[in-house]
């Protein structure tokens, strides 16, 4: 008898968020949460946390089909919008009370932040590497890239870097279409910093 075979499926791994709202990326929020509301929206498997000096999950929030229903929503969700800036104690927060529940099944993470942390980076090493050895792949998106100039001299940028797989600018349209393709087409934007996880390992660090 002949065999019928179903055609294999193709699942594109879950994807969490952790996006910076305090003050220096405010100019950025609002680009950057249509952009979460449209991908939320339109990709299974999506969770999106928002981080000034706490930790918010807006993922319910977002899932509203009407984007300024969704806004309105988040906005009264979040009690630090366009304050201060705790990047290593927020992402230490999602490590112990969020990781275990969305990092499995070969999670992507993006990280949106501009990297300028108001604790100069305090714990922040630590925070980083327990998150980039939780997750398959963790993308930083940095509005401060579109800067030909740009410098890794603050402490929690100098923190961060060697931990992260992709370290790429978002800060346009442009930017965030081409993210949206590639993120649609199943694949991890930009190109693997191969220097980093393996560096560490070798070193101990």
């Amino acid at each position: 008898a002949p065999l019928a075979f179903r055609a294999r499926t193709r699942r594109t791994p879950p994807l969490v968020v952790l996006c910076d709202i305090s003050g220096s990326m405010d100019r950025y929020s609002r680009m950057m949460l249509h952009f979460l509301h449209a991908i939320t929206n339109d990709r299974h498997r999506v969770h999106v946390l928002l981080f000034g000096t706490r930790l918010t999950n807006v993922t319910r929030h977002l899932k509203h089909r009407d984007v300024d229903v969704a806004l309105a929503r988040v906005s009264s969700a979040v009690a630090d919008w366009a304050g201060g800036t705790r990047i290593g104690a927020s992402i230490a927060e999602f490590n112990r009370h969020w990781s275990r529940r969305l990092l499995g099944q070969n999670a992507v993470v993006l990280l949106i932040s501009d990297g300028l942390d108001a604790e100069a980076g305090a714990g922040l090493e630590e925070a980083m590497e327990r998150l980039a050895k939780s997750c398959r792949r963790l993308v930083w998106l940095n509005p401060l890239l579109r800067y030909a100039d740009f410098e890794a001299r603050p402490a929690g940028i100098r923190a961060m870097l060697p931990w992260v797989d992709d370290f790429l600018p978002v800060h346009s349209l442009a930017s965030l279409e081409a993210l949206a393709a590639a993120l649609m087409r199943g694949e991890t934007p930009g190109r693997r910093r191969r220097t980093n996880r393996a560096a560490r390992r070798r070193t101990g660090g």
